[in-house]
């Protein structure tokens, strides 16, 4: 038998929902610079050729998109941790 398999075994599936918070919230710290980083590119950009702002805008919320992603599947990590299931 793999490890795997022995551990979903001996997994009981109770989290502890404040732990499930502290997690959360440390998994949306990475989507939150992600964001800063990302709109801090197009201001630099913008300020440095102005032509480009529209195709840069483009970009920047076609990846705010991905990134905001990751959040909402944390979140909802988060409520099925909590919720014990």
């Amino acid at each position: 038998m793999s490890n795997i398999v022995l551990a979903a075994e001996t997994f009981s599936g109770n989290i502890n929902p404040g732990l499930a918070a502290i997690g959360y919230g440390l998994g949306a710290i990475g989507p939150g610079v992600g964001v800063g980083l990302i709109f801090a590119a197009v201001i630099n950009g913008t300020a440095r050729q102005p032509e480009a702002q529209g195709k840069l805008q483009n970009l920047a919320f076609t990846t705010f998109v991905l990134v905001e992603v990751l959040a909402l599947i944390g979140i909802v990590i988060y409520f099925i941790a909590s919720a014990g299931v």
